[in-house]
């Protein structure tokens, strides 16, 4: 018997070995939920071609062909990522509402043994759960920022509060992207905004909510990705607690960080020529020829000094967020980030027994 629902909580998901999304692989790459496998029953070319039969020609005959590749489809994958499965395989299997595609693949399933579960829904009962946890007030989020100069060491830091226990939420290692001028990583583009999404959603998912949740201070944008405005919201709301190093620690950080784009010589020439345009033709030729130089840490120094510092003052200007407190760096190194890591969470462990 197939069953149906509509949970996708961790503990309902966690009750199956497999949550399959027969979509096809483009609505896959655009968004999936978290930990699915993608097994398309009608890949991207079939299902724009059984789309245009059904609109301008016959809908039984797109139904037929169509039958005919999901029936082929289904077969490459049993014969495939599939074949080991024994009767205890507990699939949970969805397309993008609940319809044809999922129930096709549950048919099969279902007629193999499996006890099979189909998503209610499909794709779009996940989507609904991230928007409305993601497009609220934020009033449940309790958000702590870490905030510093460029190459004070904040996502750095974030990893070592995590192995003490603290809650965290990387929104550059989510994005895929440093949140700069300089952030693009080579070989891994940025997710789509609704893939961000749910990888954000399945991150807070995950969190303690009687517990305050340490994430970067970043701009609404990291890259091409929004902040999601509950998130937002909450980050507009928090204290901080901000990091300082000086500037020539800040710029041999930097340079260390950022040495993949420091090595691509026109990935760097692409991102100076981006720079505002409130920066004289004479600086910024001058920042060029640093970097054709490969003076990276002066180069580094210098777009600090004058780009990123000014303006990381005016924007702290303006938020005028409370300070829950200050952890002075004499440099950026592994030793110094350990002890910033222990004043922070000595901080937050201060905050919540207050």
């Amino acid at each position: 018997m197939i069953r149906r629902t509509t949970d996708l909580s961790a503990a309902a998901c966690a009750g199956f070995d497999a949550i399959i999304d027969v979509r096809s692989p483009a609505e896959f790459a655009q968004d999936h939920i978290p930990g699915a496998i993608n097994l398309p029953v009608l890949d991207d070319a079939e299902r724009a071609e059984i789309g245009t039969i059904y609109v301008q020609s016959s809908k039984f005959l797109a139904r037929r062909i169509g039958a005919a590749k999901v029936a082929r489809n289904i077969a490459a994958h049993l014969d495939g990522p599939l074949k080991d499965r024994d009767g205890s395989f507990r699939p949970l299997v969805h397309c993008w509402r609940g319809g044809q595609r999922s129930g096709a693949m549950a048919a099969v399933m279902d007629q193999i043994g499996w006890p099979v579960t189909v998503l209610d829904g499909g794709y779009m009962t996940w989507r609904r759960g991230v928007q409305a946890a993601l497009y609220g007030d934020g009033t449940g989020l309790d958000v702590v920022l870490l905030d510093g100069g460029t190459g004070s060491g904040k996502t750095a830091l974030l990893a070592r509060l995590a192995d003490r226990g603290v809650q965290v939420v990387d929104l550059e290692g989510l994005a895929a992207h440093r949140g700069s001028l300089f952030g693009a990583l080579k070989d891994r583009p940025q997710p789509s905004q609704k893939l961000f999404e749910s990888r954000l959603f399945e991150a807070l998912e995950g969190l303690d909510p009687d517990r305050p949740v340490v994430v970067e201070a970043e701009s609404s944008r990291v890259g091409a990705r929004t902040v999601p405005p509950a998130l937002w919201a909450a980050m507009g709301r928090a204290s901080v607690i901000e990091l300082s190093a000086p500037v020539e620690a800040r710029a041999a950080f930097s340079a260390r960080v950022y040495a993949d784009i420091a090595a691509d010589a026109d990935a760097l020439e692409t991102a100076l020529t981006r720079l505002p345009p409130h920066h004289s033709k004479e600086t910024v030729a001058a920042w060029k020829a640093m970097a054709r130089e490969r003076a990276f840490a002066p180069l580094a120094a210098a777009l600090i000094a004058d780009h990123y510092d000014p303006a990381y003052r005016r924007m702290s200007a303006r938020r005028a967020r409370p300070l829950l407190g200050r952890v002075e760096m004499v440099d950026v190194s592994d030793g110094e980030l350990e002890r910033a890591a222990g004043m922070v969470a000595a901080t937050l462990s201060r905050r919540e027994r207050a």
